[in-house]
């Protein structure tokens, strides 16, 4: 990933389950997070961050794309409550069919 101008890290992205929100991290930090929870057929996404050094490089796109991708392989629908989730789903059809 560019980071101000250099290749910098690798990044991951995982569900954790536990904590419930999928976690991005940069060399094995965490650097932002989507909060969720389970509400029968529906996964709603309350909070969406980024560390603030970090954001304007598409992290948080990287991070709710893949919760988005996981979250239709689950076959659960998607109540964005987080307002950069809803609007990334508006600039983003391919995921409008998960709207609750």
């Amino acid at each position: 990933m560019d980071i101000d101008g250099q290749q910098d890290g690798t990044l991951a992205i995982t569900r954790n389950d536990g904590a419930e929100r999928y976690e991005i991290r940069l060399d094995g930090e965490l650097v932002g997070l989507a909060d969720y929870f389970d509400d029968g057929e529906v996964r709603a996404f309350p909070h969406t961050e980024v560390d603030p050094a970090l954001r304007g490089h598409g992290l948080a796109g990287k991070l709710v794309g893949h919760a988005l991708r996981d979250t239709r392989a689950a076959g659960l629908k998607v109540d964005p409550v987080c307002p950069y989730v809803a609007a990334f789903i508006r600039r983003h059809p391919e995921y409008r069919d998960l709207l609750a």
